[in-house]
């Protein structure tokens, strides 16, 4: 099974998670011709995708679902709640392309089983998600306010996962957003900073994982440097070496990322 990012940022995300069999795009908040670049540079098309899978209902998430599932015929995939939030802003969906499912509940798409998870972010029902085939099982984790033991417990045993890095606290207190959108970001309902996504780490890297991708980063409040300086050094404190004990890398911003094999 591979993870490979189309673009992760605070502006726009689209990952990609596929196997021989079975390609699922998670989310979509990039044009349809990004989206379709990416894919194509990874020596994919759209067309093998075998649907769009929905954290939630921000347009950094889905201002480009609508395009492609009417382009390509793609089956969305969201819960209710999420669905109810975002169809306005789909445009047009063939009503078999409208698939809802109960978070916390798995479900099969091709050879993967997918399993939703809930997180804590202010949209209407927000998931995590993450995916088994065989023996192998990933998971893709941001947009997350606060850590929980309930998204620690629904990782547990993926040997790679995309975490969220959003900010650097620092950073973040000196900008220029307005207080009310930097006290949202910190808020328990809005993203984990770097400091945060280096305490998870540490754990998920006792738990087993052995390879983390840094993703969902700030344009504004972060730079990919500081991110991964930040979790490696949380990370050696702790007895763990990165590199050695564990792999990190980075899901850039406006381009695709290297390719995490499992």
């Amino acid at each position: 099974m591979k993870l490979c990012s189309i673009r992760s940022s605070s502006k726009g995300n689209a990952i990609l998670v596929y196997t021989e069999k079975t390609k699922l795009l998670v989310d979509c908040g990039i044009s349809g011709k990004l989206a379709k670049e990416g894919m194509n540079q990874l020596g994919l098309a759209p067309e093998l995708l075998n649907g769009i899978l929905i954290t939630h209902e921000h347009q950094d998430h889905i201002g480009g679902v609508g395009v492609m599932s009417r382009r390509y015929g793609l089956p969305i995939f969201a819960n209710q709640r999420t669905w109810d939030a975002m169809e306005s802003s789909l445009g047009c969906i063939e009503e078999s392309n409208k698939c809802v499912f109960s978070t916390e509940e798995p479900f099969e798409i091709g050879d993967i089983t997918v399993k939703p998870f809930a997180i804590p972010h202010d949209a209407a029902e927000p998931v995590g998600y993450s995916f088994v085939c065989g023996e192998k099982k990933l998971s893709i984790a941001t947009d997350i306010g606060v850590l929980e033991e309930s998204i620690f417990r629904a990782v547990k045993g993926s040997k790679g996962i995309l975490l969220e890095a959003n900010h650097d606290r620092n950073l973040l207190d000196i900008g220029s957003y307005p207080q009310s959108l930097k006290q949202r970001i910190r808020g328990e309902r809005g993203h984990l900073s770097n400091e945060e996504a280096g305490f998870a780490a540490k754990f998920l890297s006792k738990m087993g994982t052995a390879q983390i991708m840094l993703g969902h980063m700030s344009h504004e409040n972060n730079y990919p440097l500081l991110a991964t300086q930040t979790v490696e050094n949380i990370l050696r404190d702790s007895g763990i070496e990165p590199g050695r004990d564990l792999q990190i890398s980075i899901a850039p911003r406006d381009e695709i990322s290297n390719i995490m094999v499992i």
